[in-house]
């Protein structure tokens, strides 16, 4: 027995659209066309406030004045319907003639040439976080039983595309948070896709390969624009290879854990970087990525009195007098002891440690200590 579709299939592809939204823009204009293909109306509004500390988004398909979602009685029929899903303004008033010489029609409805309306409720429990309205004017007249129908069959469309919404934006703000506070990070870091090309490079790992490239003296006075070093990308190829070759014995049980491998620079061995060929933890269809550290071993075998400027990358930025200080902080000494043992004044010194801090990007001596260790 054939079964009818549950939805006209001539929403379908609106509805494509809805759920491919990946921002607030794209999802307006997903609601405006599915409603557009689906119920005749004069304009449509939206009001989002996922976050009860955020101010109300709203958008309109026509100029409305501001307030419509917080208008009485409007907002006061919601506060007193909890979790009601629709509401049609007609409801709101006791007959059609009260409807009209109110203050909502004259300010919201009449400019608009609009006669009626109806609002779709979304909630987060208790908590109202979008609003979608729907305007119709005289001549299309109030939703009939088949289009309220259709709205109710719509609405877990809007809702799930709405909680897929707020989940990607709220995925997209974290990665970003984590994507600045990585890139801040002192510790060099690079990742390569499969095929070599960078997913990621922080500062510090740039910093680092323009040492490698030109030595710290020559990094120090020029832009870290340095490319990955060939030695590096030689050895992932190496890598790759013997994935590959070990990937058909793998096939039928579980796949090859590959040892870190490490790289020295071939005249400054003190610069060394650590490859990490990281495969998927559970089956799947991507390839490895690489994930690569980077990092100078005369920061942990130089003695704590040696001179600062061989501790690269960090303090490659850092002048011959900010070097100094630095150490000087290292070694636990106040600000005083420091401009006595530097002969400088207490407010230099104040202006060296700021510099320090800034270029280093360490809030706090202690955590300028941990750096040099």
């Amino acid at each position: 027995m054939k079964r009818e579709a549950v939805i006209d299939p001539s929403l379908e592809k609106t509805l494509l659209c809805l759920h491919a939204a990946m921002n607030l823009g794209s999802f307006w204009k997903a609601i405006q066309q599915l409603l557009a293909a689906a119920i005749p109306n004069r304009l449509i509004g939206l009001m989002l406030q996922p976050n009860p500390i955020l101010p109300m988004i709203t958008r309109w398909t026509l100029p409305v004045p501001d307030g419509f979602f917080a208008a009485t009685p409007l907002k006061s029929y919601i506060a007193a319907q909890p979790r009601q899903r629709f509401v049609q303004i007609s409801e709101l008033f006791s007959n059609r003639s009260s409807l009209v010489k109110s203050a909502f029609y004259r300010r919201y409805m009449a400019p608009q040439k609009c006669a009626h309306a109806v609002c779709l409720l979304f909630w987060q429990g208790h908590r109202l976080i979008c609003v979608i309205a729907i305007m119709r004017t005289a001549t299309q007249g109030d939703l009939s039983l088949a289009e309220m129908n259709l709205l109710r069959q719509l609405y877990p469309q809007f809702f799930t595309a709405l909680c897929r919404l707020r989940s990607l934006e709220r995925e997209h703000s974290v990665r970003m948070d984590l994507e600045e506070f990585l890139s801040r990070l002192p510790l060099p870091t690079i990742v390569l896709r499969w095929n070599l090309k960078p997913i990621y490079q922080n500062r510090a790992a740039r910093d680092f390969c323009a040492v490698w490239e030109k030595g710290p003296e020559k990094a120090q006075l020029t832009k870290a624009t340095s490319p990955i070093p060939s030695e590096i990308l030689d050895r992932c190829r190496q890598l790759k290879q013997q994935w590959k070759e070990a990937q058909p014995r793998t096939l039928s049980g579980p796949q090859t854990r590959f040892k870190e491998e490490r790289v020295h620079h071939p005249r400054s061995p003190h610069l060394r970087a650590t490859l990490h060929l990281k495969q998927l933890g559970s089956a799947g269809v991507a390839r490895p990525h690489f994930l690569i550290e980077c990092e100078d071993l005369r920061s942990s075998t130089a003695p704590r009195t040696g001179p600062a400027s061989s501790r690269l990358p960090h303090l490659v930025r850092l002048t011959r007098r900010e070097q100094e200080v630095a150490r000087l902080v290292c070694e636990g000494r106040s600000n005083q002891e420091i401009a006595d043992d530097a002969c400088l004044s207490l407010a230099m010194v104040k202006k060296h440690l700021h510099a320090v801090f800034r270029k280093l990007e360490v809030p706090s001596r202690s955590r300028l200590i941990a750096l040099m260790r």
